[in-house]
């Protein structure tokens, strides 16, 4: 078995800016398991553990949407959190750009993936890097309170080429993630 998922990475050059907005947030001393900051991705779907044959299968039918997928431009907008920022459980950064074109190769893989025995998400899709995830309510509110004075975040535009389907590892210091597959989009 596989635990696996397959995501977007995102670029190095995004890497210290979100550990700036984390460091920002740290300061509000909640109790967040915060995300380590090379581990940031914006996941398209978790598939937990898969047997070792399907993992060419699920490729496969993502190879086949990426195929047709021209490359996207997204950008990291404004940070947020689940369900809502004054009582937050998942603290995130919003994305802009080809949102469209995202929602539509999300619903494709979605659709090939569920063809496949691989049920789709019960909620809607909701593009986020995930910074981290509230594990008590001690110091929520001060975090809600720094979320809210963020600035919106004006940073540079980052290239989608591919989709990388990850393995993950769970350990006690955390996740390690590891590409199994590169699939190009456009190609």
């Amino acid at each position: 078995m596989i635990r696996c998922f397959l995501a977007i990475d995102l670029p190095d050059s995004l890497r210290p800016q979100l550990a700036l907005v984390q460091g920002e947030l740290k300061r509000s001393n909640a109790d967040v398991r915060w995300v380590q900051v090379g581990n940031i991705h914006l996941t398209l779907k978790f598939f937990g553990n898969v047997p070792d044959k399907e993992i060419e299968p699920l490729t496969q039918a993502a190879r086949e949407v990426a195929a047709v997928q021209k490359p996207l431009q997204l950008q990291v907008t404004q940070a947020g959190a689940f369900p809502h920022m004054r009582s937050p459980r998942v603290v995130w950064l919003g994305l802009g750009g080809d949102l469209v074109p995202l929602a539509q190769m999300y619903h494709q893989l979605e659709k090939a993936f569920a063809a496949q025995g691989h049920l789709p998400e019960g909620r809607p899709f909701n593009p986020h890097l995930t910074l981290g995830r509230v594990k008590s309510p001690a110091n929520r509110h001060r975090l809600a309170q720094l979320l809210e004075k963020l600035a919106p975040l004006n940073w540079p535009p980052f290239q989608v080429s591919e989709i990388i389907l990850f393995k993950s590892t769970l350990t006690p210091q955390g996740s390690i993630y590891t590409p199994l597959q590169k699939i190009p989009l456009g190609k």
